[in-house]
């Protein structure tokens, strides 16, 4: 106690020197409108500033939040826009034994946790599984085109061969004449395929779009695969030797969609009921 009232005696001077600037501050912004303005803007512009910086950070942190509701909303609206694909389909052949129609997909949203593109046997992993409804042969897509396709399946995780695999082909056409031919990739360029089985007498040409030719369970008909980037014809060659510049590029993928084809299990009943196995 003894030594409270020594530091009082000793500073005394200060603290009624500070008592007194408090008051007179006090005084100036309460009784003069010109101060109280000026000292109310001033707290404003710290306080927003302030609040400024606290959004930047919340905003920033939320980013992986945002992306995968970007990511689900996606997959959401292309589930709904094939839905709109099927009402609207005008079916013409109805009195034929035999009528098709499209093929109803469901779009899961993932996001890629690992790959790679510099091997001859590339890999991507995704952040769904077995939990997630994922199995083995989906395909796999990203709002660029076509990826892969699943290939394990863990509780958590799954892996997905990419286009840029040398043992793994997909089924595709040119879209401006219906060709079919498959993709082949030979282990270099993870930027470019070839497009294989398309015969000589067909007109191929640089800049053509190559789609996904729906004569699988895999992929629906008409996703983007790349674009022709050269092509060419020897005098003695059946087949035009294709190479097409890939839509996707790996090195960029963040997020893709997994491709289930709800009428897969349909077409596996119906065909061995007719005896297709």
């Amino acid at each position: 106690m003894r030594n409270l009232i020594q530091f009082l005696v000793r500073y005394s001077n200060f603290l009624i020197f500070l008592i007194l600037e408090v008051v007179a501050f006090i005084l100036i912004g309460t009784c003069n409108d010109y101060q109280q303005s000026a000292i109310w803007s001033s707290a404003n512009r710290i306080a927003a500033g302030t609040n400024n910086i606290k959004t930047s950070i919340v905003d920033y942190f939320s980013l992986r939040a945002d992306n995968a509701e970007l990511a689900e909303e996606n997959a959401r609206l292309k589930a709904e826009l094939m839905l709109l694909t099927n009402n609207v389909e005008i079916l013409s052949e109805r009195d034929s034994q035999y009528v098709y129609s499209h093929l109803d997909w469901d779009y899961m949203p993932a996001k890629v946790i690992g790959l790679t593109t510099n091997k001859q046997h590339n890999y991507l992993t995704i952040n769904k599984g077995k939990r997630d409804s994922i199995e083995v042969d989906m395909g796999v897509i990203s709002a660029d085109g076509v990826v892969g396709v699943v290939s394990a399946v863990g509780e958590k995780y799954a892996l997905v061969v990419p286009i840029i695999h040398t043992k793994i082909s997909i089924s595709s056409r040119l879209k401006s004449n219906g060709q079919i031919g498959g993709t082949s990739w030979d282990g270099r360029n993870y930027r470019f395929v070839d497009l294989i089985e398309i015969a000589r007498h067909v007109s191929v040409n640089k800049g053509d779009t190559i789609v996904t030719s729906g004569l699988t369970d895999v992929f629906p008909e008409g996703l983007m695969v790349g674009v022709v980037s050269e092509t060419e014809l020897g005098a003695g060659d059946n087949y035009h030797q294709t190479v097409v510049e890939l839509s996707t590029d790996y090195k960029a993928l963040k997020y893709v969609q997994v491709l289930r084809n709800n009428n897969t299990k349909m077409t596996d009943k119906i065909g061995k009921n007719h005896g297709m196995e």
